[in-house]
């Protein structure tokens, strides 16, 4: 609550006006590589390339590398088979283990002769100025700002109640928490898509992790450790919001384990840590990854608990509250369970989308859904830990919705 306040007390977004951006000659932009991995897309592609070539940007500044795994054979038949513009060009990234898509940037960036870079997804619409927009607004940051993160959202946030609240989820996250980050300086987990790069110390710092299934998060973490900054960028991606149950079951689980990599490889030296990133930082960190996990675990727990109690009455669960710890239960109970419902409905009113607060409004059943899928990402951090349980992209056709995001 108190970032979200930060976020709106003190605006962190990089914007630069449409008469700035006008003013600059295409010959003064910086070359640009755009990384984006495929796997099983196929059926997408054809959509994907034209969004590409909508992007305002000179093409001969520009690299975008369709990153192809060898044995995805359909994918890369159907990038054969298109008429690629000469700045769009399909990489194939030699078939080994791990099978990732941090794997996959990683052979990317090391042929990427470029000063910038970006990664987008197989359903990414970005808006259509955001690689000038980022470019233009890396001229203004200091050289330690290493990473601009823009804003992502969905298209289809009305396709059924599921994108409703990931809608709403990530109209918080991405509209109010991470600004907040941004402005007390603490490390910035990144999200998967949209974060644009200077090259050069991305390569010092060795690209991403090929084994931690959210690398973003994982790269974010190191960056700050390293002294490198991430600053947030006033442009939104549009994404495909997972409506299908098992498919949005399976990616929360992966992002969920990707959380709990990254929190123990960070924390193998926890004093080291403290000494590199400093108290506040490290408290941040704490927080935002490693609180974020516990919550997923015990938020169930205690929620069977009170109802137990209001059923049975149990003296055994009364025993493990005495009245300090009941007056703070209580106070997380009604305040804090208030507050978060309450930033889910701010970040619907903060995107505009009025129509989606009632649904914020049972936000906690949309939690509850979380921790069976943490639960499951626990399980299989044991049995599969760097098993990348693959999104499916193209459930939603956009075409029926009119073609264009919001």
């Amino acid at each position: 609550f108190y970032l979200v306040y930060l976020s709106l007390e003190r605006p962190v977004l990089h914007d630069v006006p449409a008469q700035e951006m006008a003013a600059v000659p295409d010959g003064d932009l910086p070359t640009y590589t755009l990384l984006i991995p495929l796997y099983r897309e196929a059926a997408v592609l054809g959509r994907l390339v034209e969004g590409l070539v909508r992007m305002d940007y000179p093409p001969d500044k520009l690299d975008v590398m369709l990153l192809l795994e060898e044995d995805d054979h359909e994918t890369i038949a159907a990038a054969r088979a298109l008429a690629l513009p000469a700045h769009i060009r399909p990489v194939i990234v030699p078939d080994s283990q791990p099978k990732t898509k941090p794997k996959a940037c990683n052979h990317g960036l090391f042929i990427a002769q470029s000063e910038l870079l970006v990664i987008y997804d197989a359903e990414d619409r970005p808006e259509p100025d955001q690689l000038r927009k980022a470019a233009i607004a890396f001229r203004s940051v200091p050289d330690s700002v290493v990473c601009l993160q823009a804003k992502l959202n969905y298209y289809n946030q009305r396709q059924n109640l599921l994108t409703r609240w990931f809608t709403a989820e990530y109209s918080v996250w991405f509209d109010l928490f991470l600004p907040g980050l941004t402005a007390s300086g603490a490390p910035i987990p990144l999200g998967g898509t949209s974060n644009h790069f200077r090259v050069a110390p991305l390569k010092e710092l060795g690209g991403w992790d090929p084994f931690n299934v959210t690398e973003d998060c994982d790269l974010g973490v190191r960056l700050h450790k390293h002294g490198g900054r991430t600053a947030m960028l006033a442009s939104t991606t549009w994404e495909e919001a997972n409506g299908a149950f098992w498919s949005w079951f399976r990616q929360r689980s992966r992002w969920v384990k990707g959380y709990l990599q990254t929190w123990l490889v960070h924390m193998r030296r926890p004093w080291r840590l403290l000494r590199e990133m400093g108290l506040a930082d490290f408290f941040s960190l704490q927080m935002t990854i490693g609180g974020s996990l516990l919550a997923f675990l015990i938020n169930p727990i205690y929620w069977a608990m009170t109802l137990v109690w209001l059923v049975t009455h149990s003296a055994a669960i009364s025993a493990l509250f005495p009245p300090a710890v009941y007056l703070l239960g209580s106070f997380c109970l009604f305040g804090a369970n208030f507050v978060f419902v309450y930033m889910a409905v701010a970040g619907c009113m903060a995107r505009g989308y009025y129509d989606l607060v009632k649904y914020a409004l049972l936000t906690p059943v949309y939690w509850l859904m979380m921790s069976i899928g943490a639960y499951k990402a626990f399980g299989q951090i044991i049995v599969r830990p760097h098993y990348w349980e693959k999104t499916e992209h193209g459930i939603f056709d956009l075409d029926d919705a009119g073609g264009e995001a919001p």
